[in-house]
This record gives structure tokens, sequence and C-alpha cells, in this order.
């Protein structure tokens, strides 16, 4: 689910070290939203990243 539909952007794993360097397993996920937006002529729900949101990739529907 955390996938952006535009960009393709995902999870992205990688591992979490502390100061006393021990290290354990993290995973960073993109800022998606579920917003309501034109495709293909018709409104439909996808999920979007922040970013493709905020640089106008995306024609919201109203």
């Amino acid at each position: 689910m955390a996938k952006c539909e535009v960009c393709g952007k995902g999870v992205v794993f990688g591992i979490k070290v502390s100061h006393s360097h021990r290290r354990s397993n993290k995973a960073w996920k993109p800022n998606v939203r579920r917003v309501k937006a034109v495709v293909d002529g018709t409104p439909k729900r996808v999920y979007v990243c922040s970013r493709c949101l905020r640089s106008g990739k995306v024609d919201r529907a109203i």
C-alpha cells in the first residue's frame, strides 16, 4: 500500500545504527496520501506521495 501510483516511490529498507553501534532493521516509508484525482478523464481514488501532489503531477478532482 505504501507506494505512489505516479512516480513509483515505495518502502526503502536499511539498518538503524545507534550511538553504541547496535544495529537493527529499519524501513523508511513514503508520505502517501489517498486522494481523488482525475485519471483518464474520470475521477478516481489513487495513492499519491506528497511530493507528486506538491509538484503538480496530479490533477485533483473536486
